[in-house]
This record gives structure tokens, C-alpha cells and sequence, in this order.
């Protein structure tokens, strides 16, 4: 059985860094004005003020991000579990994502959870990861799971489930792994497909 805390466990006070190149891809933010935001423990931090980046608070919940100098941005952002980059779909799929994924190569992972944004994360980090972790420290097979899913980062859990439903609303990639289609977000799909599958 796993320990879901601490060190490497789903709920830990210590997760590991995203990787060394942080302070390169704050630089790259501030040279090519692309939103970016770092997540450090309960904290969003990033280096200059864009709309795209309140609506991480107001739309998402997340904490509010908090404005830093680059000069003390160095230290804190060596702490962080994440990095989002805000763009369009289109200049995330021409731009930022080839860039990163050859500036970083294997020593992270890529994920799109929204078209609008690129998430750089420790390697191996997705749902379907943490959701193994689960079904082991509680006995639970893939089986007897449903995953309910919309963005790239669900791919693996809607994979590995024995019903996978994937959201109308959600990345091309969670819908092309799904089993069945739910309703959007919007209309409700969460819940739908909890009453139609597990009810």
C-alpha cells in the first residue's frame, strides 16, 4: 500500500521543482510577452500583470498571483510544482510547445489542460498517476472505476479506467481516450454522466 502523504504522495507539504530552467522561462515570458505563472506550494507568483492571469483567479479559484522582481523571482520560483503558460491555441501549438518540448526534453512533461494554456510539470505527473496511487492504497482495481475527464492532463485516467467519459466540451485529445461523450461542463456532464453510469 502507498503513503498518500508526504514526500511524492498525493497530498505533500514538500513537492519536488519543476525543473532547473525556471528562471529561463520566466525570461522567455518577459521577452516574448507571454503570460506566465508559477505555482509555489499555495501560492501564484509571476513577474508582470495580464488579464489572462486574474482570470486564474477569479474564473479557477486559484490564489490570487502575487507580483515579483525578477531579481527575488530567483530563488522562489526554484520551489515551484508548475509552470502555465497563458497563449492561444495557435501560438501554443506553433510556438510554445515545440520550444519547450526541446528546451526541456524528457526532464519534465508538457500537458494542455485549457486550448489557452501549456502546463509544465514534473515528469510523470497526470491524473492517471495519482489515481493509481489511489486505487492501490484503497485495494480498488481499474475496474471498477468510472474517470470522468476533459483536458490532455486526463488522458492516462480516462485511459485506464473501464469507463471513461470525456466531456463535449474538452480537449480533442481526452475526447479521442474517452469511451462515451458526456455533456459540457456547462450543461452539467459531471453530473449527468454520474447519475446515467453510476446510479
Amino acid at each position: 500500500m502507498v503513503d498518500l502523504a508526504g514526500k511524492d504522495g498525493i497530498v505533500s507539504k514538500s513537492s519536488p521543482g519543476v525543473f532547473l530552467q525556471v528562471n529561463i522561462g520566466f525570461l522567455y515570458s518577459l521577452e516574448h510577452s507571454i503570460p506566465l505563472v508559477a505555482f509555489s506550494q499555495d501560492r501564484c507568483l509571476t513577474l508582470y500583470d495580464h488579464p489572462v492571469i486574474d482570470s486564474l483567479h477569479t474564473v479557477s479559484h486559484e490564489p490570487k498571483s502575487e507580483l515579483l522582481l525578477l531579481a527575488i523571482a530567483n530563488n522562489i520560483f526554484l520551489a515551484s510544482q508548475k509552470l502555465l503558460f497563458y497563449h492561444t491555441m495557435e501560438g501554443i501549438n506553433t510556438t510554445l510547445r515545440p520550444y519547450w518540448s526541446e528546451a526541456i526534453k524528457k526532464r519534465a512533461g508538457i500537458v494542455q489542460t485549457q486550448p489557452e494554456n501549456l502546463e509544465i510539470v514534473p515528469p510523470g505527473t497526470s491524473t492517471g498517476n495519482r489515481v493509481m496511487m489511489l486505487l492501490d492504497h484503497l485495494g480498488i482495481t481499474t475496474k471498477e472505476i468510472m474517470a470522468i475527464g476533459d483536458g490532455e492532463n486526463d488522458v492516462e485516467m480516462l485511459q485506464l479506467a473501464s469507463l471513461g467519459v470525456g466531456l463535449s466540451n474538452g480537449s480533442e485529445k481526452a475526447k479521442a481516450m474517452a469511451n462515451v461523450i458526456g455533456a459540457s461542463n456547462d450543461e452539467d456532464g459531471v453530473a449527468e454522466a454520474i447519475y446515467e453510469y453510476v446510479f
